[in-house]
């Protein structure tokens, strides 16, 4: 007897359609054979679920049977077919009698005993179901609860292969899950870091707040002990919290990469990730055999710090210039290519020297100048041209350290960061952008006008600094965006000479 389920892979952060042909009753001596071009985890999956169709109570198939993963020229990989496999042989041995079984799209892992196990891709499951015209998805539960945020397809959680037996043969009554609720915007992870507690450093939390408001990306540089890695552990807590449809972007990525949000679904938040400098270029940007996410998309609509920026490999971070400028990043492979979505903050801190006391007053560097040369050398002047905002954070001294006054807290920048947010999506509005940091050359041109006189200053600060095309642009968006923060409704001198001295570092540190 032939049986057909619907189940699905994972292609990247997308799922696409797969059918599970199971036939039994076939002459010959009783064996199990598996085709479909599957991996070793798909292989493995007759010893999980003989075993888990026994603890269960249920008959394993006693003939020759076939099982058939379509399409053949799909790498199959994975546990995720456990569920579906068994499904199929207890419909095609006449344990199951199911007539519906075309409105489901089933996926999970067994355990030996027969319970379900966690699958990455759920939510992903979810959509390719609801395109596909399906009615329903079976899940086990954490997949089932990602799943459950996709409006149009009903999602059940099973916990177990004698519940799918149970519910599907009608003997029991499963309800979909409802969607987790939001939290108010008002609500934030507990015990956040909070700006209040970094002392002093008002230039550099004045450029995160501008980095912030408009997307921007940001390069801090200061001697070790300067609150560098402080400040960029508390940036996320000072991001607008995401839309609902930047969070299933953000909760795609991570559930095609097998990793959980902290928080939960209940916390809707930005991700925050800080890879550590010895990092694989394949780790950062994305890959494997069959492509996956990589460091740049799991920061999707979120943070991307780089602590010791010059330490990481020269050739990791040259990937990203292109989804730096892209937004997205391409990876081919043989079994497939896939696109991933990248639009992240990219916030990066660096020491002047290999020592990191280059014009520190109160300590003597140690380094020649080929080493100092040789330090700043590993980050190309690509690279430092699509980071629009360069700040230092110099020394604090001990009347600082002693201050019990702490600053101004993230709460009250977050809110004047949310008002510039609101003046860009009105001004974006029609629009996929959000910020200013992705505006094309035609909306820099109609956004960021500047009269003539503005336009003279701005040509003398190239010529002076030698600053390139990229550079003229990402000057003007830094400018709308402290534009915005001071709620004008067009780029002032003020404006325009703060975005420039964000430049500064170009000739200073690097050339």
């Amino acid at each position: 007897m032939l049986a057909t389920i619907g189940s699905a892979a994972l292609l990247g952060i997308d799922a696409v359609p797969v059918q599970i042909e199971v036939n039994t009753g076939e002459a010959g001596i009783p064996d199990l054979i598996l085709v479909g071009l599957p991996d070793t985890a798909v292989k493995e999956s007759e010893n999980r679920v003989f075993s888990a169709l026994s603890n269960s109570g249920l008959r394993m198939p006693k003939s020759r049977t076939t099982i058939n993963l379509a399409p053949g020229d799909l790498r199959k990989e994975g546990a995720i077919y456990d569920l579906p496999i068994a499904l199929g042989i207890l419909v095609a041995t006449g344990q199951l009698a199911c007539d519906q079984l075309a409105r489901y799209l089933i996926a999970g892992e067994l355990s030996l005993s027969g319970a379900t196990r966690p699958i990455k891709g759920g939510l992903a499951m979810a959509v390719l179901a609801r395109d596909c015209g399906r009615k329903a998805i079976l899940l086990p539960p954490l997949a089932a609860q990602e799943a459950a945020l996709v409006e149009g397809i009903e999602v059940y959680e099973i916990t177990s292969l004698d519940q799918a037996h149970q519910f599907l043969g009608g003997k029991l009554t499963l309800f979909p899950l409802r969607p987790p609720r939001r939290t108010s915007a008002s609500a934030r992870p507990e015990n956040e870091p909070d700006f209040s507690e970094i002392k002093g450093q008002h230039a550099v939390r004045r450029a995160v707040e501008i980095a912030v408001a408009g997307g921007h990306n940001l390069l801090m540089i200061g001697p070790p002990g300067s609150g560098k890695s402080m400040i960029a552990r508390r940036i996320p807590g000072i991001m607008p919290l995401p839309t609902l449809e930047e969070y299933l972007e953000i909760l795609r990525i991570h559930s095609a990469a097998g990793q959980t949000m902290p928080g939960g679904l209940q916390l809707f938040q930005r991700p925050a990730r800080a890879p550590h400098h010895t990092i694989s270029d394949v780790g950062l940007l994305g890959g494997g055999t069959i492509p996956g996410p990589g460091e740049i998309s799991l920061a999707h609509h979120g943070v991307l710090f780089l602590d010791e920026l010059p330490e990481f490999q020269r050739s990791a971070l040259e990937v990203l210039r292109q989804p730096l400028e892209d937004g997205h990043v391409t990876i081919s492979r043989s079994a497939g290519k896939v696109t991933l979505p990248c639009h992240f903050m990219l916030v990066a801190a660096m020491n002047p020297c290999p020592c990191g006391y280059l014009g520190d007053p109160k300590h003597e560097c140690r380094c020649s100048p080929s080493q100092i040369q040789r330090y700043r050398a590993r980050i190309s002047g690509p690279l430092l041209d699509r980071i629009d905002l360069h700040v230092e954070a110099p020394a604090l001294s001990f009347a600082e350290l002693r201050n019990d006054q702490g600053g101004e807290s993230s709460g009250a920048m977050r809110e004047r960061i949310d008002t510039a947010r609101q003046h860009q999506l009105i001004r974006f509005r029609g629009t996929k952008l959000t910020s200013n940091s992705r505006m094309a050359p035609s909306q820099i041109k109609r956004f960021c006008a500047i009269d003539a006189k503005l336009g003279d200053l701005l040509q003398q600060a190239m010529e002076q600094l030698s600053l390139s095309a990229r550079a003229y642009d990402r000057i003007l968006k830094v400018a709308r965006t402290i534009a915005d923060l001071a709620e004008a409704e067009s780029i002032q001198s003020p404006h325009l000479l703060e975005a420039i001295q964000y430049r500064s570092l170009d000739r200073n540190v690097f050339y």
